[in-house]
């Protein structure tokens, strides 16, 4: 009898394998040294395996944990001050993130991650600058992190509507060091769960020459690049007064698009360009929920999959998603395509939760560790309590009402437990590794503070949320 570390038993698997969602009843799943080694016959295990830790669990599904492929979690501590408005980042977020520290900003990292793994996130694709702290935190918690630090050339200031941006070179190399140093440090630590990507903020934010520098050195470090593409109509004018072509062609032309770059939002692209950028071996990240929000527009994420390539969702940012839930994203992606294409049949649930899973792996380079349960792949998985309300009642024939039910209703408490590389860090409502009220307690100290210093500012860009609070509306 082979002795191992854990063995899981539940009534419904879905393992993510084949074209579908893996379905499985009457198995049971085996995991030693952080891997799954066997997904058997439940009734066989005790003949063949001896376990340190049984999980029986009674009424849940198993399945992989969610891959939430982009993200900005140090803005969380700004949630909800930076939506119903056009011009987001300069007219609705610049006051607030001038105004907020970097210890405020790591409060609402640690506050955003906690937020994503109780609603079953285990792969957690974060992307800012001051990434050390952080990989920190996902290392203590446990999680899985696919870290890209932000490269910027472009000064930050508030800019008018039209005017170029402002490039500074050493601010540029200071941002490319930042992103060297996080990569030599972290880059396979935490037994391999943190991996480094390279982060140029988009093409509107970077010179030719430094976008090309970065390209080179990703490939040299077999790395990904996670870049913002074609993500609004901004960088589009700002590619299209600097280059005289939009930023898809543009970075054709000057071989940007393989597969060493995960295209993030594709906001202001067509279903052609989306396709041109799925050709060319490059993944893509939709954010359904922050992009509706922020510019009221569905992303051609489905054209891009009719066209061969690989798809995750994203949770982006709080000041304008609100949340950091891809329990979310998954209704949002689906709701919405129906909604664009007025086709009820678009998008069905199936492959909502693929894009949540092993679609996601895939796009953020990580499909041959986990996205699903598969022997020899990393034991990322989480369980859902079918017991909850918004999961009930549960059906098994003439069909299976449970992924439907997962992806349009269910709200992100119904993940009652979550594993990363075998080990359960979040079980019963409760963390194993680190004190979630001491971390959500931190985060008091700072509203106040920022709100004081973005007070002079924010009254004189006097965007709809400002005339809102002038009209009582808020």
């Amino acid at each position: 009898m082979k002795k191992v570390d854990m063995i899981v038993k539940a009534p419904h698997f879905y393992t993510m394998e084949g074209a579908g969602v893996g379905y499985r009843s009457g198995v049971a799943m085996v995991v030693d040294s952080g891997k799954i080694i066997a997904i058997e016959k439940a009734d066989l295990m005790g003949q063949e395996y001896q376990a340190e830790e049984v999980l029986q669990l009674e009424h849940h599904a198993i399945m992989p944990g969610f891959i939430d492929g982009h993200m900005h979690t140090s803005l969380a501590i700004l949630r909800g001050l930076a939506q119903d408005t056009n011009n987001w980042m300069m007219y609705g977020l610049q006051p607030f993130s001038a105004a907020t520290t970097v210890e405020a900003s790591l409060a609402g990292s640690k506050m955003a991650i906690i937020e994503a793994i109780k609603a079953g996130t285990t792969t957690l694709g974060d992307y800012s600058t001051n990434m050390d702290p952080v990989c920190n935190f996902i290392s203590k918690i446990g999680a899985r992190g696919n870290i890209t630090c932000t490269i910027r050339e472009a000064k930050s200031r508030v800019y008018a509507p039209g005017e170029l941006y402002e490039f500074d070179p050493t601010r540029g190399e200071a941002s490319l060091r930042a992103n060297l140093d996080l990569f030599e440090k972290w880059h396979g630590r935490s037994d391999g769960r943190i991996r480094v990507l390279f982060g140029p903020q988009g093409a509107d934010f970077l010179s030719e020459q430094l976008l090309l520098r970065v390209q080179r050195l990703a490939k040299e470090r077999q790395t990904k690049i996670h870049m913002h593409t074609q993500q609004g109509d901004r960088e589009t004018y700002q590619v299209m007064q600097r280059y005289n072509k939009r930023p898809i062609t543009w970075l054709q032309e000057i071989g940007y698009l393989d597969e060493t770059l995960i295209a993030v939002h594709l906001t202001d692209a067509s279903d052609a360009e989306a396709r041109v950028v799925a050709e060319s071996g490059a993944s893509m990240i939709v954010c359904p929920g922050s992009i509706g929000i922020i510019d009221g527009v569905v992303p051609p994420s489905l054209a891009f999959q009719d066209a061969g390539g690989n798809v995750a969702l994203g949770s982006d940012q709080a000041p304008g998603n609100n949340c950091h839930n891809i329990i979310n994203e998954m209704k949002l992606v689906a709701l919405f395509n129906k909604i664009k294409h007025q086709n009820p049949e678009v998008l069905p649930a199936w492959r909502a939760l693929r894009m949540a899973t092993i679609e996601g792996a895939k796009a953020v380079g990580l499909g041959d560790l986990v996205g699903s349960l598969e022997v020899g792949k990393r034991a990322d998985f989480i369980a859902v309590d079918l017991h909850k309300p918004t999961m009930m009642p549960v059906y098994t024939h003439p069909m299976r009402n449970i992924v439907p039910n997962l992806v349009y209703s269910a709200r992100g408490d119904e993940v009652a437990l979550v594993a990363v590389d075998g080990k359960v860090i979040y079980q019963n409502s409760t963390f194993t590794t680190i004190d979630e009220a001491e971390c959500l307690a931190a985060v008091a100290a700072y509203p106040e503070k920022i709100g004081q210093q973005a007070t002079e500012q924010f009254l004189r860009i006097d965007g709809t949320n400002a005339q809102f609070m002038r009209k009582g509306l808020l």
